[in-house]
């Protein structure tokens, strides 16, 4: 189980080298990534994070990853404090991050063995859960082809598998079905399901997406994040309920573009 209360976080932009007088001091911006948001995502279930781009949901996830600190907030992995024992929560995580970032140069099999090393694993557990991993997401043939030259499906399946390596309770998705094809995206759905089910060892899934139509196809449950809160949370049926819309994208909209004060002020820097 993910759990996330009331997070936040704001980054420090320095104004732009055309904007700067020599004899004062320059003047940066401060912009609230992270405002207020909370998420609960329970084993089992595929959970949606929901927002337009440059809501919040790709810091927040980088903060749950360990790589941003919050400025406020509390974050919990099965229990486990983010900030107090990150080591112990991380290792209950496998993170699907928007950069796949693989390593060329390797087959498919290296790179998720390398994360299974990193995981504390022997050798031949990683290379067995390599093959098994393979089967599922039906990449057996990529597993001895070098990464250099795949396609986007074939390097989100490779970065699925390497985030997967060390079997974590709770999986977590920033935007995974960006530059996907159709046959592709619907891969990563099956594979997804089959994760949440008993068969698939229940996990607790956390799917980032701007996309509507994933959110219904997948998602058990829905965290709706704009202007960098969470602004609503239910299923679809209840989120259409909420707004009295009988189409999901009509309700997105009146849920996430409400009007909203402004998220920058000028601050000496």
């Amino acid at each position: 189980m993910i759990q996330i209360e009331h997070l936040a976080r704001s980054f420090q932009v320095p104004a732009a080298p055309g904007k700067r007088l020599s004899f004062k001091r320059a003047r940066a911006t401060v912009v609230q990534a992270v405002r207020d948001v909370s998420l609960l995502a329970p084993n089992g279930q595929i959970t949606g994070l929901l927002g337009p781009n440059g809501a919040g949901k790709t810091t927040t996830l980088r903060m749950l990853a360990g790589l941003v600190q919050p400025d406020a907030g509390r974050m919990t992995v099965d229990g486990v404090d983010v900030a107090n024992r990150p080591l112990e929560a991380l290792s209950r995580l496998g993170v699907l991050s928007d950069s796949r970032g693989l390593y060329p140069r390797l087959t498919a099999r290296e790179n998720i063995v390398y994360y299974g090393a990193l995981q504390g694993m022997t050798r031949d557990a990683a290379n067995a859960r390599a093959e098994s991993l393979a089967r599922m997401l039906d990449m057996a043939a990529l597993l001895e082809r070098r990464t250099d030259g795949f396609s986007q499906g074939e390097r989100m399946k490779t970065a699925l598998a390497r985030a997967l390596v060390h079997d974590p309770a709770n999986i977590v998705l920033d935007e995974p079905t960006n530059g996907l094809d159709v046959i592709a995206t619907r891969a990563l759905r099956e594979s997804l399901r089959l994760l949440r089910s008993p068969e698939g060892g229940a996990k607790c899934i956390v799917f980032s997406t701007h996309i509507m139509q994933e959110v219904e196809r997948l998602c058990d449950s829905v965290v709706v994040v704009a202007h960098g809160r969470s602004v609503a949370e239910g299923t679809v049926a209840e989120l259409l309920e909420r707004t009295g819309k009988s189409d999901f994208e009509e309700a997105f909209v009146e849920l996430a573009f409400a009007p909203e004060p402004s998220l920058q002020t000028g601050v000496s820097a």
